[in-house]
């Protein structure tokens, strides 16, 4: 995605730089905080189709990279400090974030907005007691993309529903160290949002948890040390070099390059590696579910990047037309008119599955279905105290697991061995939790 971004982000810079002049004799300004991922940098390009509308609104952008916008964005908000008047957050913290009175309600967004369109599992994860705290942009889950000529020339087929043997299998096949194919391509960066995200999904295909009933972390057990064994020896013999560096934007870079033989990863990545304009292997992705190992849960995640609005914006009315421009149909029917169905944001809205010309879409179907099949409310094998695929919902599991990242980067990097990294890791949590109070 080098080409993709360079580019987008001197869009972004263009728009903040347009968006202060255009301040100027304007009743309102809203300061937008979001992430640096494609389909929020293809919205920025497309907000002429608002401030038409809304001649009377700037907007101005602080676009950020994934692990930076959360932490600049929870700092601002705990201490009130009113940076932003639209934060763009997920799954995570907007339960936190809206029993502690830190955002605004979305209920009374116009009817034509259509909360009820939204896909309840989705809707779900952003509303607390009857209030709906933010607006899904964009919906995903995980799934593995693969490259259908390099299994084809394997001589091997890729399971609708594939096994973590399966996903062994195919990158032993597909790995040609010598002509810079990598047969599989997974998050190594730190960062409880980057590789903590994937390996927390993937631990629970393996019956691994975080906590046990009591609130006791268990990566001291059999189940976290496969898991990390397994995501180790795959990385290890058929990943990339540099792999503890990559998260999300280096690995999409790699397969639009035609350097991954197979990438499990987010959902709404299928529409940037089945862009012509963009990925040298558009016309040859396949898709399947994430992995599992025979034990009822798959390794996928559930996820939504959202728009919310901080409590005490003086913007609130100007904020949330924004937000019901960003999200809506309309919005959707843009997208597809300028770029095309495949480029819509996906994973919010029913109607957008049932719509005809988006069922002709390759990634679809598999994008719903992986969607449908994670649970936060039973994430893992075994009964847990708590909800989230690919995270605990609990405020202090973002700290705790941004410091367990570091310890599993550090194994890939091969600066520790894995029962160190285990061990490790099992200490910090510990500490962490009897210091909470758990």
């Amino acid at each position: 995605m080098i080409r993709v971004v360079s580019t987008a982000m001197a869009s972004a810079l263009a728009l903040a730089v347009s968006g202060a002049a255009f301040a100027e004799g304007h009743s309102k300004t809203l300061t937008i905080a979001t992430v640096n991922n494609g389909d929020m940098i293809r919205m920025q390009g497309l907000t002429e189709d608002f401030t038409a509308k809304n001649p009377d609104i700037a907007l101005e952008w602080v676009t950020l990279e994934e692990n930076v916008l959360r932490q600049r964005v929870t700092q601002d908000i705990s201490a009130k400090g009113g940076q932003f008047d639209v934060m763009t957050i997920g799954t995570y913290e907007v339960p936190i974030w809206g029993k502690n009175g830190w955002l605004v309600s979305l209920n009374d967004l116009p009817a034509e907005w259509d909360a009820d369109d939204i896909l309840p599992a989705i809707r779900g994860g952003l509303t607390v007691d009857g209030e709906l705290y933010a607006a899904p942009f964009y919906g995903e889950s995980s799934m593995v993309m693969y490259r259908k000529d390099l299994m084809e020339k394997a001589g091997m087929e890729m399971p609708d529903a594939p096994t973590w043997g399966d996903i062994a299998k195919a990158a032993e096949a597909m790995t040609d160290k010598d002509a810079e194919v990598y047969g599989i391509c997974l998050r190594g960066k730190a960062g409880w949002g980057e590789n903590m995200a994937f390996l927390t999904a993937m631990s629970n295909s393996f019956g691994a948890k975080w906590f046990d009933a009591d609130w006791k972390p268990q990566f001291d057990g059999d189940a976290w040390k496969t898991t990390l064994t397994t995501y180790m020896d795959l990385m290890n013999n058929y990943g990339p070099p540099g792999a503890s560096t990559n998260g999300f934007n280096e690995n999409l870079s790699l397969f639009q390059q035609g350097k991954c033989g197979m990438w499990i990863d987010a959902t709404v990545a299928a529409s940037f590696v089945t862009n012509p304009k963009d990925s040298t292997v558009a016309d040859k992705v396949g898709f399947a579910l994430a992995p599992d190992n025979g034990l009822g849960k798959r390794g996928n995640w559930l996820w939504a990047w959202s728009l919310a609005i901080p409590a005490g914006t003086d913007a609130e009315d100007a904020a949330k037309k924004f937000i019901a421009w960003a999200t809506s149909k309309e919005y959707t029917a843009l997208v597809a008119e300028k770029e095309g169905w495949a480029n819509v944001p996906p994973g919010t809205r029913s109607s957008l599955y049932e719509n005809a010309e988006y069922q002709k879409v390759p990634f679809a179907e598999m994008t719903l279905n992986s969607i449908n099949s994670a649970d936060p409310t039973k994430p893992t094998v075994d009964d847990v105290p708590y909800t989230g695929v690919q995270f605990v919902a609990i405020p202090e599991f973002a700290g705790i697991a941004t410091q367990v990242g570091q310890e599993f980067s550090a194994a890939l990097a091969g600066q520790q061995s894995i029962d160190e990294a285990l061990a490790k890791a099992q200490a910090l949590t510990t500490e962490e939790m009897e210091a909470a109070g758990y």
